[in-house]
């Protein structure tokens, strides 16, 4: 009672919480597993986390168990959680994606001030953070789109962070941003990405890219399995010999540990999982949008792919009984083949990101986007699923030369490029002859033979579009007349009955 009476001669309101001084440097809504360990995340890194949940009985969950004794506060309001922020008040969120998040964001709207900054640090698709970073600016409220990545783990002891949208927050969010991100050689793993939604955009890429590298492992385990017919320990012997080279990386590390894996009767547990593989859309985000954009990601459109044909398992049961196709036999030094199967996927990884730049070069000119290349493939390079020694490389080709026009045309990546070439083909070719498919091996490989091609035989294509259609083309520069002038569309009357007027033009 003594302690309440001095209290009040203070002036200090004990009876609401909601109006207490401002004690926490930084504020988190969201207390599923990734919010809880980014917080504590924080914490260890000596700042003051105010945490809040829809759910309040969370929060103080949260106090009492993972959170005590650590400088973590709790809210169970948003007027009170606002309330214990400093100024500017930063407030990540990480909540389900879609309505979730603008409901949030205007819950929090009546409770904040000018420069207040409101980062959504959830799997958002980038449009909505391009519209999100705009309306905030109107309110003078500053907004983040940050892709987080990394899982559960790299959340609690260092993630890959993707933080784009307003600049105006970069100064105010680094701190705290660069203090748990994950390290590479010494360098924090999160940098400024971009205006608007490139954030998220580069975090949908990334998730791309996730669906493009584990598609390519697993070409090359069923290729040891059924085309070399190696069993399981012998594979995760591979693997396990893989990361210690150019394959050095996270995915690789855990399919090692997945391979060794038994059961309680001592077979592979991997061996009897159903083969239906599951998706949450940000791999179909990224195939959309190089699409929309005429960016030929054929891998990781083929990653898709290979998922949607993994979910359609009854049908492909009853297909097995009726289809027929070669049995896998190996003849040949099969150490020898696995050091080319190892090349194939070193090769195809390349073609992945180079692709993947692709659509990140292509994004910025057309949203407009001041994006940080360099600092993109840092990012990736520790935290994050994608992690690999292999993004250290990416990393030195875009400081060296942040213009770069294509990744395969740094002196490092060719080189590479061009020595897995034979074992490349000869995995590509294989596959065929033994009837395992390899969509990511092969449409790797047929990207960079198409890419290296001068003249593609899209010349018949155009042929045929104007033949039927009159979309008219274009004649080769070399090959310009007073008929056939160059750089003028084009139509003829193939047939001689057909008119003479050409259709709409559209050139992407």
């Amino acid at each position: 009672m003594a302690d309440k009476a001095v209290a009040r001669l203070a002036g200090i309101n004990v009876g609401a919480p909601a109006r207490s001084l401002p004690s926490a440097d930084f504020g988190l809504i969201g207390l599923a597993v990734m919010g809880q360990n980014l917080i504590l995340n924080a914490a260890d890194h000596g700042f003051t986390v105010c945490a809040y949940n829809r759910t309040t009985s969370k929060v103080d969950r949260f106090l009492e168990n993972e959170a005590k004794g650590k400088p973590i506060v709790g809210a169970h309001s948003v007027e009170e959680f606002c309330a214990k922020l400093k100024r500017p008040r930063r407030i990540m969120l990480l909540v389900m994606a879609g309505k979730p998040v603008d409901q949030f964001i205007e819950s929090l709207l009546p409770h904040l001030e000018e420069g207040d900054i409101i980062i959504d640090g959830g799997n958002s698709h980038f449009p909505d953070s391009n519209r999100r970073t705009k309306y905030l600016a109107e309110k003078g409220i500053r907004f983040v789109g940050s892709g987080v990545s990394g899982g559960e783990e790299g959340a609690r002891y260092g993630p890959s962070l993707m933080p784009g949208g307003n600049e105006e927050a970069w100064p105010y969010i680094k701190d705290v941003f660069q203090s748990i991100a994950a390290k590479s050689d010494g360098e924090a793993c999160c940098d400024w990405v971009g205006d608007e939604g490139a954030g998220h955009f580069v975090k949908m890429v990334h998730n791309g890219i996730e669906y493009g590298d584990m598609q390519l492992i697993c070409e090359a385990y069923d290729i040891l399995k059924r085309g070399l017919g190696l069993k399981g320990k012998e594979i995760a012997d591979v693997f396990a010999e893989w990361n210690k080279g150019v394959l050095d990386s996270f995915l690789i590390e855990i399919t090692r540990d997945i391979l060794y894996y038994n059961d309680e009767d001592g077979t592979p547990l991997v061996e009897k999982i159903l083969d239906k593989a599951g998706q949450k859309g940000t791999g179909k985000w990224t195939a959309v949008n190089a699409l929309d954009l005429g960016m030929p990601v054929t891998l990781i459109g083929e990653a898709v792919f290979s998922r949607c044909l993994s979910a359609i398992k009854d049908e492909r049961t009853r297909a097995s009984g009726l289809l027929n196709g070669p049995t896998p036999e190996f003849d040949g030094d099969k150490q020898a083949f696995i050091k080319d199967l190892e090349q194939a996927l070193y090769a195809s990884k390349i073609i992945s990101y180079a692709q993947g730049f692709m659509l990140i070069q292509e994004a910025a000119r057309e949203y407009g986007w001041k994006l940080n290349k360099p600092s993109i493939a840092l990012m990736w390079r520790g935290g994050c699923i994608i992690r690999s020694v292999f993004l250290k490389d990416i990393t030195n080709a875009y400081r060296n030369n942040p213009d770069l026009e294509n990744l395969l045309f740094d002196d490092f990546f060719n080189k590479a490029i061009h020595n897995a070439q034979q074992g490349w083909r000869n995995v590509v070719s294989k596959g065929a002859l033994w009837g395992i498919p390899t969509p990511a091996f092969s449409t790797a490989l047929s990207f960079f033979d198409g890419y290296r091609t001068r003249d593609l035989p899209a010349n018949l294509l155009q042929a045929q579009r104007d033949y039927f259609g009159a979309h008219t083309f274009r004649i080769k520069p070399e090959h310009a007349s007073e008929t056939y002038p160059e750089g003028k569309d084009i139509h003829v009357n193939w047939t001689g009955r057909g008119g003479n007027v050409s259709a709409s033009t559209y050139i992407v």
